[in-house]
């Protein structure tokens, strides 16, 4: 086999370990297309997986897969970090998995206070057991916990209190705007009442910019970055799903992301099943060509499993907007969401406009400000 440069290995990774799920949630259909549970990607089968920084087990709700702790198993032997990805409907499951493995993380999925987290997810009581899990895993001194919400047209003032209630129970905080994939079988995620969402963000940014931890400061970034894929903006940094970072779906397939859309592209890099090792897969042709396609891919998502890898390599672009925001914050100067700056960085200029046909190689118009 050929030596490859060992740094351009990825050092995250996504694994979907399932599309079945017992919610019904109005964001995402994925319960209407469930994967076939004999079929799905066994925990031999991800032995193939190279070292890694961080791993996150999502689904679909991977804890409706028995074997669960398997899969953990094989993740912990691949990577420090591990994040699963979580409606929170399993309390016990839930409890059981972080008995057995305590430095896991989880996420919880919430879209908002009870009366509006049960009405988007479709089952009631889906609040009062997502609390519960996090209330408990607190109690067991569980340390990597948190939610995190998907802002749609419906939830954003929700957002507010939500973040409210993170900081008041010392967890973490997650934020994503809906938007349309594959992976959601959805072509109407569109955030409709865009000024209303975009004062909520705005409010929110307002309020991590004067906590006292940089993490915070940064997360303004991110939500920054929400709110211009809210208004159809290019992305503040390119895209490199494909080069960081990888999904593999339940069946084995690799994507660069889960946000492909099929009416734009949607291409594998190669099957798990198929390879001989993650290093053939990695650097074949095939998955060349689907980075490639990544460069010059039309949409302009703005999710932390791509946004992240590319805050940290470019990281002077984000940490010179924190520190001068930063600055506005104490002088309690407003944070500026009118001008949001776009950084070169060398990426293809298509990249992120969606107002051409296809795959053209007329460039974006939309002006980037200076590095």
């Amino acid at each position: 086999m050929a030596n490859h440069d060992p740094s351009l290995m990825p050092t995250d990774a996504s694994i979907i370990t399932t599309y079945r799920c017992q919610m019904q949630c109005k964001m995402c259909d994925i319960w209407k297309n469930p994967s076939d549970k004999e079929s799905e990607i066994t925990p031999q089968e991800l032995e193939i997986l190279p070292s890694l920084k961080f791993i996150n087990i999502t689904g679909g709700e991977p804890f409706l897969r028995q074997d669960l702790d398997e899969i953990v198993e094989v993740a912990l032997s691949k990577a420090p970090r591990i994040v699963i990805s979580t409606s929170g409907w399993h309390v016990e499951r839930i409890v059981a998995l972080a008995e057995k493995f305590p430095n896991i993380g989880i996420r919880v999925s919430i879209e908002g206070l009870e009366q509006k987290n049960d009405e988007l997810r479709g089952r009631t009581g889906g609040f009062d057991r997502g609390l519960k899990t996090l209330r408990t895993l607190k109690e067991m001194g569980i340390k990597d916990i948190g939610f995190g919400i998907t802002v749609s047209n419906k939830n954003s003032a929700d957002m507010l209190q939500l973040y409210d209630l993170s900081k008041s129970l010392e967890m973490e905080f997650a934020t994503a705007a809906f938007h349309n994939a594959y992976y959601f079988h959805k072509g109407d995620n569109i955030i409709t009442n865009k000024d209303e969402v975009i004062d909520n963000f705005h409010e929110l940014i307002e309020h991590l910019m004067r906590d006292n931890h940089p993490k915070s400061w940064f997360r303004a970034f991110f939500n920054l970055g929400l709110i211009n894929y809210i208004r159809n903006g290019k992305r503040m940094l390119p895209c490199e799903a494909g080069t960081t970072n990888f999904f593999i779906d339940p069946v084995g397939e690799v994507y660069p992301c889960n946000g492909l859309e099929e009416r734009y592209w949607k291409e594998s890099m190669g099957n798990i099943r198929k390879a001989a090792s993650f290093e053939e897969l990695w650097f074949s042709d095939q998955a060349q060509k689907v980075r490639n396609q990544v460069r010059r891919c039309p949409k302009n998502c703005w999710m932390v499993g791509t946004a992240a890898p590319v805050m940290k390599k470019y990281i002077r672009h984000p940490a010179l907007w924190v520190a001068k925001n930063k600055i506005r914050s104490l002088l309690g100067r407003a944070i500026d969401i009118n001008n949001i700056p776009q950084f070169d960085v060398g990426q293809d200029p298509r990249q992120g406009n969606l107002q051409r046909p296809g795959d053209t190689s007329t460039p974006a118009t939309t002006e980037k400000k200076p590095a």
